[in-house]
């Protein structure tokens, strides 16, 4: 038996999707959390090394089911290059701006990356998108410029990593869209593979500091949520069209403030909050204008 259950037996369509991104995000928000925790007293490549083999380990049945073959003779290598390093990028920015900020503001930030999706969707993934969707678009851009609040003093190191990783993380749903045949084993394997070389890299040039015992059981906790959320996130992509369900991951603001609030007393900034409602607002209308469109064809 696989360590995790078979996605394939989950909802399809556009409700399987969204109920795998939901659950997804969910996970995500637990694992950033602990990240942030953890981040505090180790290093950005110690938590990539830990997450990374948990995952690998917690896969290694999958990985012996699927065999060999099934990684030589995976298609389109060149992007699935491409994707894990994405992936790679977008996790460690990801970390190294959870030194800097609070919480949800870097979750904020991210949320640039869903709003680069549906609108590269058109040229990239062959999605239609029309005016509605477009200019619902660019409001959620406003919002994000209002949850920056641009300034010489919020240009900091750790916006810098939340922004450009933001970006990251857009190109790896993109990519992995685009991989949609590709089985999921094939995926999370080789970005597991890459995030373990990388955090291995790190942990040589940074050190490594000893975890306590609750603290390792942390880290490896950190990378079964992750292998579930990605497992999650790309079976949502696979099944669902990425315009549908992307703005779901909007909700991972509001796991944010409340789990900032209670494990690390932080409040965001009205600016941010208003940035907030605004990108949430924006992504809703992006999935109800898409429902409606996919009524009016039947």
């Amino acid at each position: 038996m696989s360590a995790f259950p078979r996605l394939g037996s989950m909802p399809t369509g556009a409700t399987g999707g969204v109920i795998m991104m939901l659950l997804g995000v969910l996970l995500f928000a637990v694992n950033d959390t602990l990240g942030k925790w953890l981040v505090g007293s180790y290093t950005v490549g110690q938590l990539l090394l830990v997450r990374s083999a948990a995952g690998l380990c917690a896969m290694a049945p999958s990985i012996r089911r699927a065999g060999p073959h099934a990684f030589s003779r995976a298609p389109r290598p060149a992007l699935q290059l491409l994707r894990i390093a994405f992936s790679t990028l977008e996790s460690s920015l990801f970390f190294w701006a959870l030194t800097e900020l609070p919480l949800a503001e870097v979750m904020t930030y991210y949320m640039a990356g869903p709003i680069y999706v549906t609108a590269l969707s058109p040229f990239l993934l062959g999605e239609r998108v029309g005016w509605r969707r477009w200019t619902a678009v660019a409001v959620g851009f406003s919002g994000v410029v209002l949850a920056l609040h641009p300034s010489p003093a919020s240009l900091s190191f750790g916006a810098v990593c939340a922004l450009v990783g933001s970006f990251s993380y857009a190109c790896f749903l993109i990519a992995t869209r685009k991989l949609a045949g590709v089985p999921g084993t094939v995926l999370m394997t080789a970005q597991l593979l890459a995030a373990l070389l990388f955090g291995t890299v790190l942990v040589l040039a940074q050190g490594w500091t000893p975890p306590g015992a609750m603290d390792l059981v942390l880290m490896l906790f950190l990378g079964i949520g992750s292998l579930g959320g990605n497992l999650c996130v790309n079976q949502a992509l696979r099944i669902a069209p990425a315009s549908v369900v992307v703005p779901y991951q909007y909700t991972l603001i509001l796991w944010g403030m409340l789990f900032g609030y209670l494990f690390f007393g932080e409040v965001i900034g009205l600016l941010t909050m208003a940035g907030a409602v605004i990108i949430i607002g924006a992504g809703l209308f992006i999935f109800l204008r898409e429902q409606q469109l996919r009524r009016e064809t039947r």
